[in-house]
């Protein structure tokens, strides 16, 4: 890979991938709406002389054209509110496709488990049956269908899935983004989900290194790939590790189908987020065998180390 553009730049996925490639001293062009949160992100990182920023709009397939010079591998990590998924998420996937069409490019699609439906297997492998039973699924299988239709003739692409994640970056798009931000900050915070129940969350920084691994290989396009958490964690060890790194301990409401539904009242995402609490019941558990096959070993943070860390850095940017 001689040079990256990351779609989405200031995303909780686009920024820890940015923050990889920097690292390795690879040419990356952020690409994003917001001149000062990208700005941030630079700074973030050091303001690294091999780190471009482009200030676009990525429903435009022009501006993404414009800002990937050179670029040979297009990371897609812009996503949509969770509540706008039906109608926003196809026609954005389209235009980054096209823009990455035009230009020749490989393309790294960031998305999520939805696509699954309900578990049918102990650990899920990427051959499992997709039979979405919900709406925000059917259209992530949808999503899938499209970034690989033969409309894209000159592009190779892959799809990388990733289970709920944290880690310093993630933000109110993952499930324990918001919980972590509340806590480290020493305020009340919401759960989402059965708190007793185990279940697997990958560290974005892991799951960064995998992902820039696979699209480094010619032979992983034209696939899908899960990238695994390195354990499951129930929501009471998440919290009681994350209040002692935090060093305060305030309520942690845990929110089922009645709450979500409430708060969604006034806050439209929480709402939409109660058809996917089946996950939350009955966890699916990410395969990492063919990853393990193709690349090698999986880097496996201790959720204990990982949320420790994620609280920190939280704690820091306050």
């Amino acid at each position: 890979m001689k040079k990256a553009i990351v779609v989405g730049a200031t995303g909780g996925t686009g920024a820890v991938i940015t923050a990889e490639l920097v690292k390795r001293g690879l040419p990356v062009i952020a690409f994003g709406r917001s001149r000062q949160k990208l700005e941030e992100l630079a700074r973030e990182l050091g303001n690294p002389s091999h780190l471009t920023l482009a200030i676009g709009d990525a429903y435009r397939p022009d501006d993404i054209v414009s800002a990937a010079k050179e670029a040979e591998v297009l990371f897609h990590c812009a996503n949509v509110p969770y509540h706008e998924m039906e109608s926003k998420l196809i026609p954005l996937g389209e235009a980054i496709m096209e823009a990455a069409n035009r230009l020749s490019l490989k393309v790294v699609a960031i998305d999520g488990i939805y696509p699954y439906g309900r578990r049918q297997m102990d650990w899920v492998t990427e051959e499992h049956p997709k039979k979405p039973h919900t709406k925000k699924g059917k259209v992530r299988l949808a999503f899938e269908q499209m970034i690989f239709s033969s409309r894209w003739k000159n592009v190779s692409a892959m799809i990388v899935r990733l289970p709920d994640y944290y880690g310093p970056t993630a933000n109110q798009a993952s499930y324990l983004g918001g919980t972590l931000e509340a806590i480290a900050a020493g305020k009340m915070a919401f759960f989402i989900g059965n708190m007793k129940v185990p279940r697997e969350y990958v560290y974005l920084p892991d799951a960064a290194v995998m992902i820039v691994e696979l699209a480094r290989q010619d032979q992983a396009y034209g696939q899908n790939w899960n990238i695994p958490g390195a354990d499951i964690i129930s929501g009471h060890e998440i919290v009681r590790i994350a209040q002692q790194a935090s060093g305060m301990k305030k309520p942690v409401i845990a929110l089922g189908k009645a709450g979500l539904s409430l708060l969604g009242l006034f806050v439209p995402v929480m709402k939409e987020i109660v058809e996917m609490l089946y996950l939350t019941k009955e966890p699916l558990r990410l395969s990492g065998d063919k990853y393990k096959r193709f690349i090698g070993p999986i880097p496996a943070t201790k959720p204990a180390d990982g949320i420790a860390a994620t609280i920190r850095a939280l704690q820091k940017k306050r």
